[in-house]
């Protein structure tokens, strides 16, 4: 079995949030996949200090702000074989909630440092309010985040698509809905996670494959 973890970095109950979930259902279509949703919106979440203070303890979780709702996803990012991540675009850019849970990602050091994450997919999912207003700028930050943890990005498909890309017309859920293009570009995106996860689920299995960066 696979699993993916789908998140919407948006703060409102809109076009990310069904962009997400569209990713994951196409991704569902692949047999072994299975998938699981979170939101920020709502969710406190607080700046990483970069104080290495979960570094030095060895613990994977956040020592400086045990009492935000960051400690209780550390677990389903540990549990995912995948993650499907989308954004709205903000001044040609991720969200800023969006940002900050990827830099909270910083307790997962001994993960990344002994390449458990290596066999790990991610697929960059963004959606803007104009026709060219940043998904590609928003697209190419998230991607950065995979390849800076070792992780395999996947593309919207082929064409130089480098992730799901989404014109709302600023309509919201409807606008979303109404970009046929950008829409397919999403499912697209979603069964390649889920064929690149099940494709390195087996070849683990062929090839034992072993959590070490030399392996």
């Amino acid at each position: 079995m696979v699993k993916i973890l789908g998140v919407s970095g948006s703060p409102r109950k809109s076009g990310t949030e069904y962009m997400v979930q569209e990713a994951l259902r196409a991704a569902e279509e692949i047999p072994g996949v299975t998938t699981e949703f979170i939101h920020l919106r709502g969710k406190k979440i607080n700046f990483c200090l970069h104080c290495d203070r979960c570094i030095r303890a060895g613990v994977m979780y956040c020592q400086a702000h045990e009492d935000d709702d960051m400690k209780e996803l550390y677990p389903k990012i540990i549990e995912a074989d995948a993650y499907i991540l989308g954004s709205p675009v903000y001044q040609m850019n991720m969200s800023g909630q969006m940002l900050t849970f990827l830099n909270r990602w910083r307790p997962l050091w001994p993960m990344i440092k002994d390449g458990h994450l290596k066999t790990r997919v991610g697929g960059a999912l963004v959606v803007g309010g104009t026709r060219h207003g940043g998904q590609e700028n928003a697209l190419e930050a998230i991607n950065n985040f995979f390849m800076c943890f070792g992780m395999i990005p996947v593309s919207g498909g082929p064409w130089a698509y480098n992730g799901g890309a989404v014109w709302s017309q600023d309509k919201k859920t409807k606008g979303v809905q109404e970009d046929a293009v950008g829409m397919a570009t999403v499912r697209v995106l979603g069964r390649r996670v889920g064929e690149v996860a099940s494709l390195i689920a087996a070849g683990k299995t062929i090839y034992q494959l072993t959590p070490t960066l030399t392996s």
